[in-house]
């Protein structure tokens, strides 16, 4: 099994698959945003950039298939997969705290200084509302119980990948 992983990781559909499923789920995101009017907190749109940064990871080495850019976008998967997921437990810790009253959720997003993504793109990044706000519900999860499995699920595929590629082909 650890051999089909090793061998799947440095073929292109793996990387096509890990970027057409980081953007379904920013698409969707989007269409909840946009179409839906369910307005983003802080934690969703940090949640969001690390949906970006898996799919900008897993198009590195699609663009330009060397052992460079798949190191890159192999580390860069890892970190925003691991990244998406803390924000996301912080954010189901958030909504059902025991005292709503000192649960604190920042309301201007703290990118980088060289990097102001919510004034670059405040339709996409902007955090306009509220992290104690749970209205979506399927399958009697919020969005952000959901994103929490899903950067789960993203995080243990990354960590197969990692071991399958370390034990069998001893690289990545």
């Amino acid at each position: 099994m650890l051999k089909l992983f090793s061998a799947w990781a440095e073929s292109k559909s793996a990387g096509l698959t890990l970027s057409m499923f980081s953007a379904l789920i920013i698409v969707t995101a989007l269409y909840f945003q946009h179409i839906m009017d369910l307005q983003p907190c802080i934690k969703c749109i940090y949640q969001r950039t690390a949906v970006f940064g898996i799919l900008v990871s897993s198009l590195m080495p699609l663009i330009w298939q060397h052992s460079i850019t798949r190191l890159l976008g192999f580390i860069g998967w890892g970190v925003a997969s691991i990244w998406g997921f803390l924000i996301a437990h912080e954010h189901v810790d958030i909504l059902f705290a025991a005292n709503p009253f000192f649960v604190v959720c920042d309301i201007i997003p703290n990118f980088p200084a060289f990097m102001p993504l919510h004034e670059w793109l405040p339709a996409v990044f902007g955090a306009t509302g509220d992290c104690s706000e749970n209205s979506w519900q399927f399958l009697d999860m919020g969005m952000a119980q959901w994103m929490r499995i899903i950067f789960g699920m993203y995080a243990v595929t990354w960590l197969i990948m990692l071991i399958s590629r370390l034990a069998i082909a001893r690289k990545i």
